[in-house]
Formats: C-alpha cells, sequence, structure tokens
C-alpha cells in the first residue's frame, strides 16, 4: 500500500470533534494508512463548534472562492485546513457561513434535527469532489464514515462518473449503528434530483431516513466495514444482496486489516 492515495472522507473526526466510535475510527484509520506510507487526506465538514484558533485552521485561499449549486441555489464554498498535532496528516475542512457556522453539529438545542442537514450532506459531497478536483489528487481508495458524508458514493458515481480523476477510485463505506431518529427533510430527493435528473438510484433516498441514506451509500460503493459490532439487519440483508466485499467488525487488529483489506480491494479489477 506503500504510496497509494487514500482519501477519509468522515462527517466527525478526532480531535477536531469529541471522541466517539464513528470520530476515532475515521482518525485511526487514516494515521494506521499514513504511519504505512500511503498517502492520505482527511475532509471533514467545518463546524461550528470547532476552535479554529486552538486547531490552528486557516483558509486556503487557492482552493477556496467557488460557489456550489445546492437546489438551484450558489453557496459559497470556503476550504479550510489543519494539520493533526504529531501526525503531519493534513485535514481539509468544507465550510460555508449559511451551512456550518452554528455552534452545534447535527441538532438544535432541543435535540431537533437541522432542517437544512439534507443540504448540508449535499453541499459537503460537492465540496469535497470540487476540492479534489482542485488539488488534483486522484485517490485510489475513497474511504467514508458517516451519514452526513454517505452521499458522497452516489454524487461520484452519477454526477461526476466521467471525471476522470475518480475513474478507477474504489469506494468504501463504513457503517456505524450511531444515526438519527425519523428523517431527514423530506425534499432532500428532489434536491438531489436537480443534479441527478434521470439517475434511478434517487429513488433509495425517496424517504430520507438514516436507513435509506446509508443504502444508498452501499449500492454506489465497492465494499463495506462494519464500523460498529451491530449493525441494523437491513442494512446486511441489503449488502448481502449487492454481492460486494464485506470486513467485518475489528475489535482488534484493526490496523492489518484495513489495510489488507485496501490492499485486496485494490487487487481486484
Amino acid at each position: 500500500m506503500k504510496d497509494k492515495r487514500i482519501l477519509f472522507v468522515s462527517s466527525e473526526v478526532v480531535p477536531y470533534l469529541p471522541e466517539t466510535e464513528l470520530s476515532s475510527t475515521a482518525f485511526i484509520s487514516a494515521k494506521n494508512a499514513h504511519s504505512k506510507g500511503v498517502q492520505t487526506r482527511i475532509f471533514m465538514p467545518r463546524y461550528g463548534v470547532i476552535n479554529e484558533r486552538r486547531h490552528q485552521l486557516h483558509e486556503v485561499i487557492r482552493l477556496s472562492g467557488m460557489n456550489l449549486v445546492v437546489n438551484d441555489i450558489d453557496m459559497p464554498l470556503i476550504i479550510k485546513v489543519a494539520s493533526i498535532p504529531k501526525e503531519r496528516m493534513q485535514v481539509y475542512f468544507i465550510d460555508n457561513e449559511e451551512y456550518f457556522k452554528r455552534k452545534a453539529v447535527f441538532s438544535d438545542e432541543d435535540d431537533e434535527l437541522f432542517e437544512d442537514n439534507d443540504e448540508r450532506a449535499i453541499f459537503f459531497a460537492k465540496g469535497v469532489v470540487e476540492t479534489v478536483k482542485k488539488l488534483n489528487w486522484a485517490p485510489d481508495i475513497i474511504h467514508i464514515h458517516g451519514w452526513l458524508a454517505s452521499l458522497l458514493p452516489l454524487y461520484l458515481r452519477e454526477f461526476y462518473k466521467e471525471e476522470p480523476l475518480f475513474t478507477e477510485s474504489k469506494i468504501i463505506t463504513s457503517l456505524y449503528n450511531r444515526g438519527f431518529e425519523g428523517n431527514l427533510n423530506e425534499d432532500l430527493a428532489n434536491k438531489v434530483k436537480f443534479d441527478l435528473l434521470k439517475s434511478p438510484k434517487i429513488a433509495t433516498i425517496q424517504t430520507p431516513s438514516h436507513i435509506n441514506i446509508l443504502k444508498s451509500a452501499i449500492e454506489n460503493s465497492d465494499a463495506i466495514i462494519h464500523g460498529s459490532e451491530t449493525i441494523a439487519e437491513e442494512l446486511n440483508s441489503f449488502i448481502a444482496e449487492k454481492e460486494i466485499p464485506v470486513l467485518e467488525y475489528q475489535s482488534e487488529n484493526l490496523k492489518e486489516s484495513y489495510l489488507n483489506f485496501y490492499a485486496d480491494l485494490l487487487a481486484t479489477k
């Protein structure tokens, strides 16, 4: 795996957000790959709860400045970057005043999901791709963590399917049992349809539940990793139908297991 390129895209990463199974695993999987000579890039949203001064985030002017269209509205993209202390790993932050300035992650003070989480997910997916294009950095593997990042496989396979930078990229999605109750904005499918007018895959997210958003990621991925010990049986059944490689939950030896899984996936045509 030395000198291969892995793009890690996560809705949460330590040390920028509190330690959870998801935020820790996203960090550890990137750190382990980096320690073996893999070229890594990490992308996450720049939530308002992230202390920019403490973590030394700074805007990258040459990457910022473009507008991304979300539901027929131009939304400015701001890119910030920081380095994880001691690891020499760069983290890129997708930012926008409208979507990510608020001092919270997914929910308000009453624990209600933000009404625009659907648009935040679309913006994040498109922001990652457009930034990687500007970097001209073709990843061998794209590893997805977290539901807010889970529209990225759909956009890569449909909206950006002609983009040569990603034609050889393998997509892996890690599944976690920590999600959300209820549904995202019921207009999510229509907003995605603005970009993917004729794609039949939009039907999967017609009801934008946590399960269905993960199903969308699964059907557009080349492989799946169980990031949590238990995964909803509905998802397990859906994965089985797709007949794609699966790495079961790794309580120990995550480093070698993930690296071997990456290598095996790249060895397949």
